[in-house]
Formats: C-alpha cells, sequence, structure tokens
C-alpha cells in the first residue's frame, strides 16, 4: 500500500512537472515571437544590445565591400561595371551612414530600428541591381553575387531579432531568390528549388538562433533587475527607469509628471525576530503582492532594500497618489497572514507621497528630489504612529 501511493505522488509529480515544462516553453516562446509584451525597460536594454550589433556588423561590410571591387573588375563585362561601380559606392555610403545613425541614437529605440532595417535592405538592394543590369547569359555564380542572399540569412542569427521580425525578412530573402532565378532562368529547376531549400533551412536555423538569443537577454535582463524575493523591480532598475523619464523630459522638453509612494513595512525586526526568517520573506511576499494588486498595469513597483519599497504612479496627482496609498495601507492592515502554526501575523505598513508634477520640466522635481521628499513624508508617518500615509 505504501508503494503504491508513492507511485502516485512520484506520477503526480511528474505530470507537474511535465506541466510546469509546456507552460515555460510556451511563455519562453510569445516572449520571442513579438516585441509586444516586453517591458519599457527591457525595451531600451534590448536596443542598446541591438544598436551595438548593427554597428559591428555594418563597419564589417564597410571595410569588405571595397575588397571585392576588383572581382567586379576581373569578372564582369565592361558596360555592367558602370552600374555595379556606383551601386557599390552608394552602398558603402550607406553602410556609413548606418553605422553613423546607429551610433547617434543611443536613446531613440525607432531609430535603432530603422538602423538594422537598412543594414539588411542595402547588400539586397544592391544584388537585384546586379540581377536587373547583369547579361542574361553571365554566369552569376562565377562573378559571385549568388550568394548575398545567403549571406544575409546567416547574418540574421547575429541580430536578437524577435521571431516574427525575423521571419518577415526570411520572406523578403525568399522573395529575392526567387527573383534571381526568375532571371537566370533556374525557377523551379532541381538546382533552383535546392537552393531555395537551402535559403530556408538557414533561416529555419536563424530563427532558432534568434529565439534562444533573445530567451538568454530576458532571463538575463529578469536576474539583473528584479529581486529574486519578490520578483519586483530592484533598485538600479527603478533608478533606470526614473533616469529614462528626466531623459526623455530633457529630449522633448514636456514634464512627464509621476507621483512616488515611499513604504516601509511596520516594525518589520520585530516579525523576524519573533516567527523567523522564512516567514519574514513569506510577508515581504505578500506585501510586494498586495502592492502590485493595487497599482494601474503602467505604474511600476520596486523594492528599494530591506523591506522598503517604492511604487511609481506615472501621471497621477498629489491626491491620486494619495488615495492609492490610502488603498495599499487598507489592504496590508486587512491582509490575513499566518506563521507557520497558523498564528496571524498583524503586518501594518507607513507611506511617504511625493509628487514630480510641474508645468514644464524646470518646474518639475528631480527623481532623487522626489525620492528624498518621499522619504521624509515616510520617515513623518512613522513619527506620527505609524499606519498612516504621510503626504505633506
Amino acid at each position: 500500500m505504501p508503494d503504491l501511493e508513492e507511485r502516485r505522488k512520484a506520477l503526480s509529480t511528474g505530470k507537474l512537472a511535465e506541466t510546469s515544462w509546456v507552460r515555460n516553453t510556451l511563455s519562453a516562446f510569445n516572449d520571442t515571437l513579438t516585441a509586444r509584451d516586453h517591458s519599457r525597460d527591457f525595451v531600451y536594454a534590448h536596443g542598446h544590445y541591438l544598436r551595438s550589433r548593427v554597428m559591428a556588423v555594418a563597419l564589417i561590410f564597410l571595410i569588405l565591400s571595397p575588397l571585392w571591387l576588383m572581382i567586379d573588375i576581373i569578372m564582369l563585362p565592361q558596360s555592367v561595371q558602370r552600374y555595379t561601380l556606383a551601386g557599390r559606392f552608394v552602398m558603402m555610403f550607406g553602410f556609413a551612414a548606418v553605422y553613423w545613425w546607429a551610433r547617434r541614437s543611443e536613446e531613440n529605440i525607432n531609430r535603432i530600428r530603422f538602423s538594422a532595417g537598412a543594414l539588411f535592405s542595402l547588400p539586397a538592394l544592391f544584388y537585384a541591381l546586379v540581377l536587373y543590369v547583369l547579361p542574361s547569359e553571365a554566369n552569376h555564380a562565377l562573378v559571385g553575387y549568388g550568394f548575398i542572399p545567403f549571406l544575409l540569412a546567416a547574418v540574421l542569427s547575429v541580430f536578437p531579432f524577435t521571431l516574427l521580425e525575423s521571419f518577415m525578412a526570411g520572406l523578403l530573402l525568399l522573395a529575392l531568390l526567387a527573383f534571381a532565378q526568375l532571371v537566370n532562368g533556374s525557377w523551379l529547376s532541381p538546382a533552383g528549388l535546392e537552393a531555395q531549400w537551402l535559403l530556408a533551412t538557414l533561416l529555419v536555423v536563424s530563427l532558432t538562433a534568434n529565439h534562444f538569443q533573445l530567451s538568454l537577454l530576458l532571463r538575463l535582463y529578469r536576474q539583473a533587475t528584479h529581486d529574486a524575493l519578490t520578483g519586483l523591480l530592484n533598485r538600479g532598475a527603478l533608478e533606470r527607469r526614473l533616469a529614462e523619464i528626466e531623459r526623455e523630459e530633457s529630449r522633448t522638453g514636456k514634464s512627464a509628471p509621476y507621483a512616488l509612494l515611499m513604504l516601509d513595512i511596520d516594525h518589520f525586526k520585530r516579525v523576524n525576530d519573533t516567527h523567523g526568517h522564512s516567514v519574514g520573506d513569506k510577508v515581504l511576499r505578500e506585501f510586494a503582492r498586495l502592492i502590485a494588486q493595487q497599482v494601474r498595469t503602467g505604474d511600476f513597483v520596486a523594492r528599494f532594500g530591506g523591506e522598503e519599497f517604492v511604487v511609481v504612479l506615472q501621471g497621477a496627482s498629489e491626491e491620486d497618489a494619495t488615495c492609492v496609498a490610502e488603498r495599499i495601507r487598507l489592504a496590508v492592515e486587512n491582509a490575513a497572514l499566518l506563521n507557520h502554526d497558523g498564528k496571524p501575523v498583524p503586518v501594518t505598513t507607513s507611506i511617504g507621497v511625493a509628487c514630480s508634477t510641474g508645468i514644464s520640466v524646470e518646474e518639475s522635481l528631480g527623481s532623487e528630489d522626489a525620492l528624498k521628499i518621499a522619504d521624509e513624508r515616510l520617515y513623518h508617518a512613522k513619527e506620527g504612529g505609524r499606519n498612516r500615509v504621510c503626504y505633506a
């Protein structure tokens, strides 16, 4: 009988592990399919990583492009050389422009994405030009341009694109190869089908590399920016987000008001001393969950350190922030937290409120000043008896 019970437990555990693996796999696939659910902070981190790759590949292409000029002179008919020479110089200028544009686009995600698109478009357009001006009887394999779609498919794996972005680029490369085959007469021939199959295989490999590369980036980002115990943002990620808000204000000249709540669990040391650190960790996790339930989707919550937490309410007035703070305070006060023996663990919180609102950027508070004011008001809330909200 005990053996049967153990087998049932083992089977149940195995099913749970399998379900968890399937859920995690589907979640990872969804994260790499599109950027729709990526956080704003990760979008910037991803953009910076993409920018470095764009600059490196653009520089490599810029250096290697002139080396093919001698091959053009030797292999191509003179009637074609003037077109390809002009096209190659335009392409080299384009690579230089992509490098310069990406270098100057550190804080502009749309420019970085445009640079990546231009980097792939330039060789593809040059290949289309060669196909258009090259005589039909010329040997494309000999002059060495037929490899361009395959080269671009391989280069695709270098970039942390989403699967949808890479898939669309792959369709364009397949269309480019089909156009080349129509020009040289190999469309639907055994050699043409073999080339299409090879390119499709390379694209599958590149998409797989994109998936694993982006998954790894997301995992590393979450480990670097999130608190392991509560799952909230850590202090470094909070400071980066506030800095991004200030940079956006400086760039646009428009104020982006937000309110700050600084929260502290009252007498948390007493909870640890009385019930143990494992119960203290449980209280921190539950406290973080209660805060997250009371804020909007666009707001963000961070563990500032120890038992201190910060909430950033974007676009909120001081009155709105005070209402949210009071809602959080009541939720924490009424929460049914139990220790390992099933006995209640009373928990309350004190909250300081600060607002950065200003008519202009000059009149708005900086993040450091707002945090300082919120911290001072948190101190006043504690001095006033704890379990209260202080906003003045």
